[in-house]
């Protein structure tokens, strides 16, 4: 039994944690009917919070609680899958918060820190719904305030039995649980994180789970496909083809905006972080509007777009394709990336640092493809702006252009992979999306002048590693600085690498990096591509 949460308590709990989610992942997926029957909350909650762990991983062993809390709540944020998972992102943070200034938490902290959690919860949601995860973080949350006992086992006994409680009343708070005989599954997972909290502080192993709680328990004449469609019907999301989540960074004020914005577009909306950095979760028909939305308001980035598995996502009903054919416009970097692009339908528009193209270059490229539904794959930082301002040219011709924002040629060569014209275009979207989105990228160059970077000081002739966008290494040799980025993509995950060599890349260079990174990564598929773009001899992907 332990009488304060330290720092130690904390990494114990965040490892007893994952392990409890790994374990009821398949229960809590099957309880999914709510808010689209998707079967995934179990596995978006333990992907968030194996994100949340890595992070707290690469921390050293004396950090700080709040340290620990700080960079947990961080990592399950950036990580953060589905509405569940973002909206227990949020719930993290708000312990994290309260753990700003302390070192240790007590009874009294706990209490401030479940309040603290519960309300900034709700708040993220932009509706809130009564039997929800939401239900059962008040309802533990209530208790833990309201334990006449100073001592921190109470304080956690209260809100994890509380919580139990509040996830056995779901059923009777919506009524597509009770049709289907089911708890809320996002409830279910955060009774887990509670329950292991508990065993955690009474110094007892996990409490097992009930098997009233599991898929068994779906009524037996329940008709699962009615059930599905009810529970469209009650998010108001029938017509709601995809699941748009993205992380954005942009500053507090812009968020409001942002979240009435995306009301608009759709439904089962939930904006969580702060400190300049977002994660964006919304269902909607148009997922290039929500796209755009967070783009109006700052930079988004790792955009993940998911076709929902139901039947008017597959028939595209209620949703207008203004033409069969989807044309797709590229900017490359280099020679090899153009021919790349242009083998997978693109028209290519040269670009890259030094050679940026122009609105009207785009634009031209837009009606070059002869379609009236055209993608723009920007694949750079720079060129987004030019990117949106050719698109809106192009709408006022009476063309619908959707710029994907691809701020790396890898996650435009990514995209392009799955780019099928013969598809409706929003089809087209969602998967060239979900293709970038999944992709990390990273790059090896050469300074050219003494500088400052975020990886401290660089001179002339110096290496420097980039990876998603930052400068996070100074070195003496390219393969070296290349390896090392690459093993820093794949910390992360990753199955496939791919190296797209430069215009002054050494002959052998790509091939040693696979070599060494393959040592490490057995199972590690590598593709080696030729670029040809200058100041960068390599560019690295990882999907």
């Amino acid at each position: 039994m332990i009488e304060v949460l330290d720092a130690n308590a904390a990494r114990r709990w965040a490892v007893c944690a994952l392990s409890a989610l790994g374990e009821a992942r398949e229960e809590i997926d099957a309880l999914n009917v709510y808010p689209v029957p998707d079967g995934d909350t179990g596995t978006n909650l333990y992907l968030t919070l194996e994100s949340a762990c890595t992070a707290v991983h690469g921390l050293p062993r004396d950090a700080a609680l709040r340290d620990i809390a700080d960079t947990f709540a961080r990592g399950a944020l950036l990580g953060a899958r589905g509405n569940s998972g973002i909206i227990a992102a949020q719930f993290l943070r708000g312990w994290a918060d309260e753990l700003g200034a302390i070192e240790m938490l007590d009874a009294a902290g706990v209490k401030r820190a479940v309040t603290r959690a519960d309300e900034q919860a709700w708040e993220a949601v932009g509706q809130p719904v009564e039997g929800t995860i939401l239900s059962v973080s008040r309802a533990a949350a209530t208790a833990a305030v309201a334990t006449a006992g100073t001592s921190l086992r109470d304080v956690v006994s209260a809100a994890a039995a509380a919580a139990r409680r509040a996830l056995a009343r779901t059923p009777q708070q919506l009524e597509i649980l009770r049709r289907a005989g089911v708890v809320d599954a996002g409830g279910r997972g955060l009774v887990v994180l509670l329950d292991t909290l508990e065993s955690l502080v009474l110094g007892r192993s996990s409490r097992p789970w009930p098997r009233g709680h599991r898929a068994s328990g779906l009524l037996p004449s329940v008709d699962r496909e009615a059930v599905d469609r009810e529970a469209c019907r009650a998010a108001g999301g029938e017509d709601r083809a995809f699941e748009v989540m993205y992380l954005l960074d942009a500053p507090a004020e812009r968020v409001t905006e942002l979240r009435s914005r995306l009301a608009e577009l759709g439904d089962s909306l939930a904006v969580v972080g702060g400190g300049g950095l977002w994660h964006v979760h919304v269902h909607v028909d148009d997922a290039g509007a929500a796209v755009e939305a967070g783009i109006a308001a700052g930079r988004p980035h790792q955009v993940r777009i998911t076709a929902f598995d139901l039947p008017r996502a597959r028939s595209g009903a209620g949703r207008a394709e203004i033409a069969a054919k989807v044309g797709l416009v590229a900017c490359a970097a280099g020679p090899g990336l153009a021919a790349l692009f242009e083998a997978a339908g693109a028209v290519v528009v040269r670009g890259g640092p030094g050679r940026r193209p122009s609105t009207r270059q785009l634009l031209d490229a837009v009606h070059e493809t002869g379609a009236r539904s055209v993608v723009v794959l920007p694949n750079d930082s720079d060129t987004l702006a030019v990117a949106r301002a050719a698109a809106e040219a192009a709408r006022g011709t009476g063309l619908r252009v959707s710029v994907l924002p691809t701020r790396a040629q890898v996650h435009g060569l990514a995209a392009a992979a799955v780019h099928d014209p013969a598809r409706a275009v929003d089809d087209d979207l969602v998967r060239m999306s979900a293709a970038a989105g999944a992709t990390r990228d990273g790059a090896v160059t050469v300074a050219v002048r003494d500088a400052i970077t975020t990886a401290g000081v660089c001179r002339v002739g110096d290496v420097l590693g980039v990876v998603q966008g930052d400068f996070v290494i100074v070195g003496q040799d390219v393969a070296t600085v290349a390896e090392e980025v690459g093993a820093r993509l794949l910390s992360g995950g990753g199955e496939l690498l791919t190296l797209v060599t430069g215009a002054d890349a050494h002959p052998d260079l790509a091939r040693t990096v696979a070599d060494r990174l393959h040592r490490h990564r057995r199972d590690l598929e590598i593709s080696v591509l030729t670029g040809g773009q200058p100041r960068y001899p390599l560019l690295i992907g990882v999907e």
